[in-house]
């Protein structure tokens, strides 16, 4: 496995100076209610059954999965083709099962991807997971941290928490925080809360191991600038800016200049982020890539995720819309990292 592993890489190599790179994908992906067509016992999921207001069927369910499995499967083949990401993030799936079903599906089987996925406590049953290529990304271990509710008006209310996941990229120790921060029906102070409770667990993290790598991502439901991200969680618009131990944003500039990953009223938000500790950052006129470092990143595009006419074209072509089936994909686009290593 170690060799296979190997041979992907150096086919996905870059040549600088006469140096080798290694290059590894991260990825993000809202999959837009993944949900199978079965009631899970104590979930408000009945809008996705077959007799629910969305007939979810089991023909519209293999759909659901074929789609979200193509972009998963096409996600980082832009610098690494033919190996794509070594782990994605994704948001808004039912359960284990709809996991299982979708690495399953022929993309994702050929690369042996598995998924890392732990219960949580959503209402809607929507939770985090981790999909990812074994032979580029190996697990060490998982845990679900809660997200607190810290008013007493919320007392007994729960939704989704942070999924941690520690492996093994490139050789280094690097841990995944897979987020899905409260919706914007709920106030800004939720949200805030959310980063605030995610800056805590990563310097718990790093007190624990202060040479771990972190990278945060997920739907935030806020875009880099708004407090839960620019000022709870901290993280900063300029890498010049970033302390030691500290995050960086590195979306700030692409929402700026007229893109992101979602649309509203004809404007584009970017909810979907990916943001990295500073170990994971390559310093203005240093050379040195002997560690992971963060070389580029993007918004997935291909023009199947759009929708190519009438009054919403140019939008993203979505599962349902103005309760339609559209056989569609999400309404969110992908993002992608690329981390880069010189091979030594």
């Amino acid at each position: 496995m170690a060799f296979i592993a190997l041979a992907l890489l150096l086919t996905a190599s870059a040549t600088r100076a006469q140096k080798k790179f290694s290059v590894y994908g991260i990825g993000f992906y809202n999959l837009e209610n993944l949900f199978d067509t079965c009631h899970d016992a104590g979930k408000n999921d009945y809008e996705y059954l077959p007799d629910g207001t969305n007939k979810w069927t089991g023909m519209k369910y293999t759909h659901k999965l074929r789609n979200m499995a193509k972009v998963l499967s096409e996600m980082g083949t832009d610098w690494l083709p033919g190996v794509g990401c070594a782990a994605i993030g994704v948001s808004e799936v039912e359960n284990a099962k709809c996991l299982t079903d979708l690495c399953n599906q022929a993309p994702l089987k050929a690369r042996n991807f598995r998924f890392v996925h732990i219960e949580g406590p959503d209402q809607r049953g929507v939770d985090c997971a981790l999909v990812y290529n074994p032979s580029l990304f190996r697990v060490r271990s998982q845990q679900l941290v809660p997200y607190v509710y810290k008013l007493s008006k919320d007392a007994g209310r729960a939704t989704r928490g942070f999924l941690v996941v520690n492996g093994i990229l490139g050789g280094e120790n690097v841990t995944i925080i897979v987020c899905h921060l409260p919706s914007r029906g709920a106030e800004s102070f939720y949200r805030e809360e959310g980063g605030r409770q995610v800056r805590e667990l990563k310097e718990r993290l790093q007190s624990q191991n202060p040479n771990i790598k972190i990278i945060i991502m997920g739907d935030m439901n806020d875009d880099p600038q708004d407090k839960s991200m620019a000022v709870a969680l901290g993280a900063k618009r300029k890498i010049k800016d970033v302390p030691k131990n500290g995050l960086y944003n590195p979306w700030w500039d692409v929402l700026a200049s007229g893109t992101g990953t979602l649309q509203y009223d004809g404007k584009w938000n970017l909810f979907d982020q990916i943001i990295l500790s500073q170990n994971l950052l390559h310093q203005e006129g240093a050379s040195d890539y002997g560690t992971l470092k963060l070389r580029k990143h993007e918004i997935f595009r291909r023009d199947y995720l759009f929708q190519k006419e009438g009054r919403y074209k140019g939008n993203t072509l979505r599962t349902h819309a103005g309760g339609v089936w559209l056989d569609g994909y999400s309404d969110h686009l992908p993002t992608v990292v690329y981390l880069m290593k010189e091979q030594r």
